[in-house]
């Protein structure tokens, strides 16, 4: 066998096939095609030179390129490094942006809701009445509120308001599937909360003490919030008007898109649980505690600004990628 003369008959199908695998992620259909069969004649290629010929830099070559080959049209994973920072630099901030609609109404609706509550309290005394006895109600603004954040160690009043805060967000997100119902639920309870608290301390002369309280962690954690709602009523919609798709399909493709959104809330929601905790109660300066809220809310929002854009120009939805478990196909 002339190894010379069979290398330079078929280098350039090697070559190319080595390109397509390079660029395995970003294939087309056409390409995916070509890609199953190069790989086909070079396992064939092996073959002929291992019975052919004794060279073993060629067989080396071969060999590696046609395993290679393999992983590619076999459906291997990429790297678990490389999926991890393709979910953070695309898929959780395409998905987060591609809301951004639902979450900025969230957040109108849920702020005006709590403000006109608010408001409700303080301009009347006898709401303030109802809510609770005139000592139950000092004692929550002199003490109750203001010592929540530090009658537990730092590390555990962080884990344990994470750990509040993912729930809430997963049921706000999970239980969307029911039309959205019990999502604006969660939204309004929520909301309710906040303008209760706020009319309370406001009205006591005591909403300093609030605001410096509530926004270093509440920025970021109320931000989160509102995203897994609007991630939860994406998805009962999808439900009521699915477009152009068969039903059953976009609700499989949102789906897995709120799956990143679930994701990447767990980080998020710890930030600010950490924030809370180590923060919030420790922190004795005002506007350095608030800073450090800012900061972190500004951080977050460039982020799915940012990266969010740039990855829905270039087509990202959000899905986690996943590789097929059979030969792909054009068509």
């Amino acid at each position: 066998m002339d190894v010379d003369a069979y290398v330079a008959a078929h280098n350039d199908e090697w070559q190319r096939l080595e390109r397509l695998i390079n660029n395995s992620r970003k294939l087309t259909g056409a390409e995916v095609d070509e890609l199953v069969e190069l790989y086909q004649r070079t396992a064939t290629h092996l073959s002929v030179v291992r019975s052919g010929s004794p060279d073993p830099l060629l067989v080396g070559r071969l060999t590696s390129l046609v395993a290679r080959g393999r992983a590619a049209v076999a459906g291997a994973q990429a790297p678990m490094w490389r999926d991890f920072s393709r979910f953070f630099s695309a898929s959780f901030p395409a998905a987060a942006y591609r809301l951004r609609w639902w979450w900025m109404g969230n957040a109108l609706l849920g702020n005006l809701l709590a403000f006109a509550l608010a408001v409700w309290i303080i301009k009347n005394p006898e709401v303030q009445a109802t809510i609770g006895t005139p000592s139950q109600i000092q004692d929550i603004v002199d003490n109750e509120f203001a010592n929540y954040y530090t009658e537990h160690s730092a590390s555990s009043f962080a884990f344990k308001v994470w750990i509040n805060n993912a729930w809430v967000s997963a049921v706000a997100l999970i239980f969307g599937i029911l039309l959205g119902i019990p999502t604006i639920m969660v939204l309004v309870m929520n909301q309710l909360n906040l303008g209760v608290m706020a009319g309370l301390m406001i009205a006591n002369g005591k909403g300093d003490v609030f605001f410096g309280l509530i926004l270093p962690h509440g920025l970021l954690e109320l931000t989160a919030v509102y995203l897994a709602c609007a991630a939860g009523l994406k998805i009962g919609w999808t439900i009521i008007d699915p477009g152009r798709r068969p039903r059953a399909q976009a609700l499989a493709e949102e789906g897995r898109a709120m799956m990143s959104i679930a994701l990447g809330l767990i980080v998020v929601l710890l930030v600010s649980g950490l924030i809370e905790g180590f923060v919030t109660g420790w922190v004795h300066t005002t506007w350095l505690r608030i800073g450090i809220g800012v900061v972190a809310e500004v951080t977050f929002l460039a982020y799915v600004i940012v990266l969010g854009r740039r990855a829905v120009r270039e087509g990202e939805t959000g899905e986690s990628p996943e590789r097929p478990d059979v030969v792909p196909t054009a068509g």
